[in-house]
């Protein structure tokens, strides 16, 4: 078996591991290609003693972990409460990454690279800066991984590579092509309206749509809503898209980079969007709730195709406090793909390609799924 995950919600840091520990040893053997280790920040003070148990016992090429606010295991999320998510591989060579100030993604990789997991801490991570220079580097390879929840301030993020904790920069590895990876993103909204063209703005700020108002615009959509949508839009669930690729002629799910719509003026008319939309570009309003993020990241996961393994890095937004009910991005995975080998956490900005460019987003469902090459 190339893959295993175990989960344990045991309270004491060292059982927790051990239990974990025990689990993967019996399913993936010694010596695996890749380690993931997630720890609610219950655990967080403890990461260094669960590293070293984690390589005591499993003798990995290569461990990334963290500590982060809620953790995720094959179909369940762990919102809050102490919890270990331990996660190995064995499919070939992966090289480790660690991005300081100073340095960040090697250049030259003794394969071809298929993916890089990576997390960060959102406090001391040049997001862009980063995913500019990996297009450089490596154009077309995806990132997938997200930076951690739960520190109050710099300095307070748990990230390890290897056998070091560290408190800030990030973490990750780049695997080989030992397997098959798919990346997903689901940004948790569903389009309303029609695609409009920017037609005045600067930065993130949007004046007018196609010649009119952008709150104009709005306003005629609004009157086709159905009263849940509008209910959404009233609780902060306004979003817009940017089209990515502008050469398509018709634009769908997955060709929009979504934003939050972040206010509006009546007087004149402009709305603010946390993203930089320069003139010309196509978008189109989205609303985000509950079932638009269970119906997009549904029929995402049920394209088909065979899956082994999975990470899934979510927005702590999404959970119980956006569904109502617990575990539902990772329990949809498993009952879509399977109950496959699962790890990952919920992030506090969650990274994954649209349209073939990698982004950093919020709301959404990040994941990277594994399929043994033969």
């Amino acid at each position: 078996m190339p893959f295993a995950a175990a989960l344990s919600e045991h309270p004491v840091t060292a059982f927790a591991t051990g239990e974990v520990c025990g689990q993967v040893l019996e399913e993936v053997g010694n010596h695996p290609d890749l380690v993931i280790v997630f720890t609610t920040l219950a655990h967080a003070g403890a990461l260094e003693d669960v590293v070293s148990t984690v390589r005591e016992v499993l003798h990995p090429s290569v461990l990334v972990g963290a500590a982060s606010e809620s953790i995720i295991g094959t179909g369940r999320e762990i919102e809050g409460g102490p919890a270990v998510s331990l996660w190995a591989a064995r499919f070939g060579p992966v090289v480790p990454v660690r991005v300081t100030e100073a340095g960040g993604v090697p250049d030259e990789l003794p394969f071809e690279p298929t993916a890089l997991v990576l997390v960060g801490d959102p406090y001391s991570v040049s997001v862009p800066e980063l995913l500019a220079g990996v297009a450089v580097a490596h154009p077309g390879l995806p990132v997938v991984g997200g930076m951690a929840s739960g520190a109050r301030g710099p300095g307070g993020s748990r990230l390890a590579l290897d056998d070091t904790v560290y408190v800030d920069g990030a973490v990750g590895a780049i695997l080989g092509p030992g397997a098959d990876v798919v990346s997903i993103v689901s940004q948790g909204c569903r389009p309303v309206g029609r695609p409009f063209v920017v037609t005045e703005g600067e930065g993130s700020i949007i004046r007018s749509l196609a010649g009119k108002p952008a709150l104009v615009r709005l306003d005629e959509i609004a009157g086709e809503l159905a009263p849940d949508e509008v209910r959404a839009i009233n609780a902060g669930g306004l979003h817009l898209g940017r089209v990515v690729d502008e050469r398509k002629a018709e634009f769908g799910p997955g060709d929009f980079l979504v934003r939050q719509v972040l206010g509006g003026d009546r007087e004149s008319g402009a709305i603010a969007v946390n993203d930089e939309v320069e003139v010309g570009t196509t978008v189109q309003f989205h609303v985000r709730d509950a079932a638009a993020a269970h119906t997009e990241l549904d029929n995402l996961l049920s394209g088909g195709g065979d899956v082994d393994a999975a990470l899934l890095f979510s927005c702590n937004g999404r959970g119980a406090r956006l569904f109502g009910v617990p575990d539902h991005d990772a329990g949809l995975l498993s009952r879509r793909v399977g109950p496959v080998p699962t790890a990952g956490f919920f992030a506090a900005g969650e990274l994954g390609p649209v349209s073939g460019r990698n982004e950093l987003h919020s709301y959404t469902a990040s994941l990277l799924l594994l399929h043994e090459r033969a």
